[in-house]
């Protein structure tokens, strides 16, 4: 086992100084392929199930976080790594750990011991990130055929394997209805040698889940056919879903018996895969993407489609609210929403308007930029010339709306009755209906609002006691009204000095003493984080002199706000100064950083010298923040976490 990378007291210390500042969630965010792997089980991508990953998991909860956020888990394909394009039903298969399919229990040893400790051993090491990609995509493709194979072999010649089947059994017939459409889009993409399925949409293929009136008897006898030719391609698409899903399970076991919380991302976007077998019901003209906003001024051409507002509700319960029964479109969500919360604990809601009150653009522009700056929200739209189309879905009057502003705008619909405010939140509904279906806490749905926050959605977020995102890093220091200020955060609000889509506080503690904006960083802080004016102008010319210091205090700054809940993206917590993903960019560094192998070592090395997040000092300054009476009740507590602080950093 590695060396444990923190002291036996930290845990503890963490927990309790989080109770005082009223903290109720202090959750690690990091995706798939950026956990770590053992040399022996590296393929070259992360996966959040292997023995690499359940030890940084250990550290997570020895560091005092009760919970990890992880992205998207889905599929993706072969040329796009983007876990937000992935499947919505089917889970990745990059994240399945070969190294366990080797053991007797439970996998009834489907591959020879040291198999893929050979694979890792033989990796090329100097690969770029897309050629890394793509090799650890074919490499667990490969594998997992050596191991369905194996399966096939011994089905009856063991006690394990015998086991093996009949779970795998079960969860066939339990995930029947998605796995079916899932499998027969490969066996069509590979049948027509043509994975891009827009190719041959014109054809019955192309509409075989949503066929014209009079091919619905041919498409239903097509799905027979194709199911009896294809019978063993569909049975293997269904083992390869059994492991990971099982996999996952696992993982689920073990971070319920830590005490950490497990939270998945309900992607707004939609896969190629899922827009086949679903697009019955999308709508036709229209696509959805983000408008220009602060975070993206040009906005954004997702190329994602939109789930049609007709279908929400049978047609003959059409304009009567109450009591009406759910349509194919609310089938389709809810289907999903209990898949989800049954394999997590909670989930971030990606892109939130996009349930409430999406952008849409038209979909046949030659220009899709020009189109998405040009489009307009979906419900909020009762009279626009150029968008006529929207006319028939609007929940708003002309009159409550603000034509002093740009359609983006969030004030753009000036005001709602209680009546439009659960007509906006149909989709959203689904959401919150799911989750106390499954017993999960209505607070442990996170809003991923970012720089827009448009009133129908600040309504119906409100409903519910829901918060939004608040990135302190993107904060407007000269502007008191900020929505990033730490100051402006409300209890229920989800703080964090960046996430999956910004750069490292580490790289940005760089760039501000490059540009000369570190001054104002550390005045703003020392105006945060110390009460007593007579020492202010100390702690700021202390906070300029020194990176780790003012480094530490934009992570202590997120505690000592009013939110109870805290996220923490794992470039922050280790000093990584790499980024993730840079949005609005295609290129193949996205979405493949990784914690390196010997991630426990760089860490206690970074601490010694100020270059990671050093969780007591940063939750002492907090602490310290509350005021002097804060500092009298916590007397205690506050000496020993410097002392922690202290022994982290010899």
């Amino acid at each position: 086992m590695a060396p444990a990378p923190l002291p036996e007291d930290h845990s503890r210390l963490v927990t309790e100084a989080l109770a005082a500042l009223d903290i109720r969630n202090c959750v690690l965010s990091i995706h798939d392929p950026s956990f770590p792997s053992l040399p022996e089980e590296d393929t070259g991508w992360g996966s959040p199930y292997s023995e690499g990953a359940a030890r940084f998991l250990a550290f997570a909860r020895e560091a005092g976080f009760n919970g990890i956020q992880l992205g998207p888990q889905g599929q993706t394909t072969e040329f796009n790594a983007s876990p937000y394009d992935g499947t919505l039903f089917s889970r990745n298969l990059l994240n399945v750990a070969l190294a366990p399919l080797e053991e007797p229990e439970p996998w009834g040893a489907l591959l020879p011991r040291g198999r893929v400790a050979t694979l890792a051993a033989s990796r090329p090491c100097d690969s770029s990130p897309g050629e890394r990609y793509r090799q650890a995509f074919r490499t667990h493709l490969s594998v997992l055929e050596e191991a369905w194979q194996s399966f096939r072999r011994q089905r009856d010649s063991s006690p394990e394997i015998r086991a093996l089947a009949g779970r795998f059994a079960v969860f066939r017939q339990q995930h029947h209805a998605w796995l079916l459409r899932d499998a027969l889009f490969d066996v069509l993409c590979e049948e027509k040698h043509e994975p891009d399925w827009r190719r041959w949409s014109d054809s019955l293929d192309g509409r075989l889940w949503s066929p014209r009136p009079e091919e619905e008897a041919a498409a239903a006898a097509r799905i027979v056919e194709l199911e009896a030719r294809y019978a063993e391609a569909l049975e293997r698409h269904a083992f390869f879903q059994f492991v990971v899903h099982a996999q996952h399970q696992a993982l689920r076991e073990r971070t319920t018996a830590w005490g950490l919380k497990l939270y998945g991302d309900l992607q707004i976007g939609f896969s190629p895969r899922d827009t086949w077998a679903w697009q019955g019901l999308f709508l036709r003209r229209y696509l959805m993407g983000a408008p220009p906003s602060r975070t993206n001024p040009d906005g954004q051409p997702w190329n994602y489609p939109v789930l049609d507002p007709e279908q929400y509700f049978e047609p003959d319960d059409a304009g009567v609210l109450a009591g009406q029964r759910g349509g194919p479109v609310l089938r389709f969500m809810n289907a999903r929403m209990d898949k989800m919360l049954g394999e997590y604990d909670g989930l971030r809601l990606d892109h939130p308007h996009g349930l409430v009150c999406p952008w849409v653009y038209r979909a046949d522009a030659s220009d899709a930029l020009w189109s998405v700056q040009h489009g307009a929200r979906l419900f909020s739209s009762p009279d626009l010339l150029d968008h006529p189309d929207l006319a028939r879905y609007a929940l708003v009057h002309p009159s409550q709306l603000d034509r002093t502003v740009p359609r983006y705008a969030d004030g753009e619909v000036k005001s709602l009755t209680p009546e439009q405010v659960r007509r906006y939140s149909v989709l959203f509904d689904t959401v919150v209906g799911a989750a106390r279906r499954n017993g999960r806490d209505l607070g442990d749905l996170l809003g991923e609002v970012l720089s827009t926050l448009p009133y129908p959605l600040m309504r119906v977020l409100a409903q519910y006691g829901l918060g939004r995102f608040r990135v302190t890093q993107k904060a407007d220091l000269n502007n008191p009204t900020d929505v990033y200020r730490s100051e402006n955060v409300a209890p229920e609000d989800w703080v964090m000095v960046g996430n999956h889509d910004t750069k490292s506080l580490w790289r940005l503690v760089g760039e501000w003493q490059w540009r000369g904006t570190h001054k104002a960083q550390a005045d703003y802080l020392a105006w945060r984080l110390c009460p007593e004016e007579a020492e202010r102008e100390a702690f700021a010319r202390r906070l300029t002199e020194d990176p780790g210091l003012l480094a530490q205090a934009k992570l202590a700054d997120l505690f000592a706000s009013r939110a109870r809940n805290v996220m923490v993206f794992f470039t922050d917590l280790l000093g990584m100064t790499e980024t993730y993903n840079t949005p609005g960019t295609v290129d193949e560094r996205n979405w493949s950083l990784r914690v390196p192998t010997d991630w426990a070592r760089e860490y206690r090395e970074r601490l010694q010298r100020d270059a990671a997040l050093n969780i007591p000092a940063a939750l002492a300054m907090a602490l310290r923040a509350r005021g002097t009476e804060a500092r009298k009740r916590h007397q205690a507590l506050l000496a020993r976490l410097d002392r922690l602080a202290s022994r982290l950093r010899a």
